[in-house]
């Protein structure tokens, strides 16, 4: 059985751009393509009126997420992006407003409800502040924090760390305390090798790989006194074959080098008859 559904497997992002900059306007001051989405850069103080006329307008029913972006060397810092999902037409937008450290941006929570907590995230994180929020508090990190751990310039080791306390039975906050200096690694190729002397490799002395290593003798093993004496003595008396031969059976042949040797041939090889006939047969 065939299913009919209002929103098509892909949505085709051409016209949406001019269509929604259009109905923007003034309000509107870049637009880009990345990624098969729709980047709407807004004035940060109609942040408000952009995603409402989204909203009602362009069937943008549905605000998925609202993240932070930090460039330190921007005039204004942050970036608060919001993305927008259509359901009736299976389709996203992105919309990005740009804040400094005490520039507020106006909040969303008049449109969506949602919004509340994202705009806690982002104001957490990266301590950007939200306008007519009702409710601006932490939301991830402790009450206690002190920074905001998604900034660039935060530090890895944070300002402060906290442990209970037996002696006065509550949860202390003390000044960060390293057992050792914060490494400072370095992330270059490991198989090419930094192009600078690491701290330490300066007092090793580079071993001759290349040269071959020899030894006066067999039993000469490099490796100390005791395993030049023990490679010094025989292994076994004899081989096994030798042992077999030593021993004599009744009826065993003599061997070879015991024999006497031949009589000389009456003839030569012409002659096969007597080739083959010493003097002793002739007689």
């Amino acid at each position: 059985m065939t299913v009919l559904h209002p929103a098509p497997r892909y949505a085709s992002n051409e016209g949406v751009s001019a269509a929604i900059s259009a109905a923007l306007g003034d309000m509107l001051l870049s637009t880009k393509e990345e990624h098969g989405e729709i980047l709407l850069t807004v004035a940060r103080d109609r942040i408000e009126d952009v995603l409402r006329l989204l909203r009602d307008e362009h069937e943008y029913q549905q605000l998925m997420e609202i993240a932070g972006v930090d460039y330190p060397s921007r005039p204004e810092r942050f970036e608060v992006v919001y993305m927008l999902l259509s359901l009736t037409r299976n389709h996203r937008v992105i919309v990005k407003v740009t804040a400094g450290e005490k520039t507020p941006v106006p909040t969303v929570t008049t449109l969506w409800p949602n919004a509340g907590w994202l705009e806690r995230e982002v104001f957490d994180l990266y301590g950007v502040l939200f306008s007519g929020n009702p409710d601006l508090r932490r939301i991830l990190t402790d009450y206690g924090f002190e920074g905001h751990p998604f900034r660039k310039d935060f530090p890895l080791t944070g300002y402060v760390e906290l442990r209970y306390s037996e002696e006065d039975k509550r949860v202390v906050y003390e000044p960060v305390q390293l057992a050792q200096d914060l490494r400072q690694f370095d992330f270059m190729s490991p198989w090419e090798g930094a192009d600078y002397v690491l701290p330490g490799d300066e007092k090793a002395d580079v071993p001759p790989v290349a040269d071959p290593k020899t030894t006066d003798g067999p039993n000469k093993t490099g490796a100390g006194a005791k395993a030049d004496a023990k490679a010094a003595k025989p292994v076994s008396e004899g081989a096994p074959a030798e042992k077999e031969a030593a021993a004599k059976e009744p009826g065993a042949p003599k061997p070879t080098e015991d024999r006497p040797d031949e009589l000389p041939r009456s003839e030569k090889s012409r002659d096969t008859k007597g080739a083959t006939e010493t003097d002793k047969d002739i007689e």
